[in-house]
């Protein structure tokens, strides 16, 4: 049921801020019994490590499988920051729609009109785009990831090793993704383009004179404080405490294993540039689900979904994923992937109990198998 989110489509599955309360381990049969079993069951399949955070009516849980290192075998650690991928885009839309509600902009306006004649070319057409469906994945707008040349330079092997360092503008993301024909017209039907968020990045920019990162920072992440949460830019290590991230770098997932815990994340921008960790996110998911981010109608037209194509029991709102577990609960939130790391979040509609967490290699484990556990498990 994974949607695909992740910047590292080629080799993706499918795809210090602690909270109030005690992070304390699991015991066996214990009420996150399941949610551990799901996560030993991800390291069984290959997974290097797994880190996790939950927090309900009954406090809050931490625990890891696996290890953070294949080197020295040290173990990961609750508290670990990493990658968060497509993650980042609940936060773009975030203070997308905040803008909306401050009346500086609309998501019925086109992308043109903020971004003049950059969404040109090979039929793509900005003036008959709106912002909304960027949020949405009804652009129709190719998806630079998906560029041959671009998965050979920066997810392959041999050139990840030569360009990881590499400094990208959303500039040329977007120009990239122009030199394609759209997937589709304006609305047609939903395809995963990470375009649109460069996109959207670049729309915060205009809007407000401020980075999408300046933006981020004090409009969520210092109002929350979410300590363990940053938009690095070019920076390319990952603060501590930290696990290694690991990738195969290649288009199958047997072969040797690779460290790609260094890159320089501008490859990813405003689509899935951002690091945080289990903890904060959470908080974000709760604090986003209960009103505390957006008015009551920026948030209803974030929850109003599309039809994600291919994947029955998940619908895409406006940066934010409803699934449709297997005992009836729904869930809102993302997952994301990049170079070694594949994350999900998710929260019930109430704030009331939320999941994060976090694989540190990008070719296997079952993200879905371990929401189902935390919120379908006995």
């Amino acid at each position: 049921m994974s949607v695909r989110t992740g910047l590292v489509g080629v080799t993706a599955v499918a795809l210090a801020a602690v909270l109030a309360g005690p992070a304390v381990a699991a015991p066996a049969g214990g009420k996150h019994g399941a949610t551990r079993q799901a996560m030993d069951a991800a390291v069984k399949d290959g997974v290097p490590g797994v880190t996790a955070t939950a927090k309900d009516r009954h406090g809050t849980w931490s625990d890891t499988s696996g290890v953070g290192d294949l080197r020295t075998g040290a173990p990961r650690s609750t508290a670990d920051h990493y990658r968060v991928g497509s993650i980042t885009k609940t936060f773009v839309s975030t203070v997308l729609l905040q803008l909306e509600a401050e009346g500086r902009l609309s998501l019925d306006d086109t992308v043109d009109k903020w971004l003049p004649g950059v969404v040109r070319g090979h039929g793509h057409d900005g003036r008959a785009i709106t912002l909304r469906r960027l949020l949405n994945h009804t652009s129709g707008i190719f998806d630079y990831t998906n560029d041959a040349g671009f998965v050979r330079t920066y997810f392959l092997k041999g050139g990840f090793f030569e360009h990881r360092y590499d400094t990208l503008t959303p500039q040329q993301l977007v120009q990239l993704a122009m030199t394609h024909e759209p997937v589709f017209a304006p609305g047609a039907s939903w395809s995963y383009s990470n375009t649109n968020y460069v996109l959207a990045g670049m729309v915060i920019g205009e809007v407000t004179g401020h980075s999408y990162a300046s933006e981020i920072r004090h409009r969520i992440i210092e109002p929350l404080g979410l300590h363990a949460t940053s938009v690095p830019g070019t920076r390319v290590t990952v603060p501590g405490p930290s696990s290694r991230a690991y990738s195969k770098l290649a288009e199958t997932t047997t072969g040797p294993t690779y460290d790609a815990t260094e890159l320089n994340p501008s490859l990813a921008s405003s689509a899935g540039e951002m690091i945080s960790n289990s903890s904060d996110l959470n908080r974000f998911y709760a604090a986003l689900l209960r009103g505390k981010l957006l008015p009551r109608k920026q948030l209803t037209e974030m929850k109003t979904t599309v039809e994600v194509a291919g994947v029955p029991n998940a619908r895409y709102g406006l940066g934010l994923i409803d699934r449709k577990l297997t005992c009836g609960v729904h869930v809102w939130g993302h997952d994301g992937g990049i170079h070694g790391s594949t994350s999900s979040a998710v929260t019930t509609a109430d704030g009331r109990h939320s999941l994060s967490f976090n694989f540190n290699g990008d070719w296997s484990g079952d993200s879905d198998a371990v929401i189902e556990a935390e919120f379908c498990g006995k």
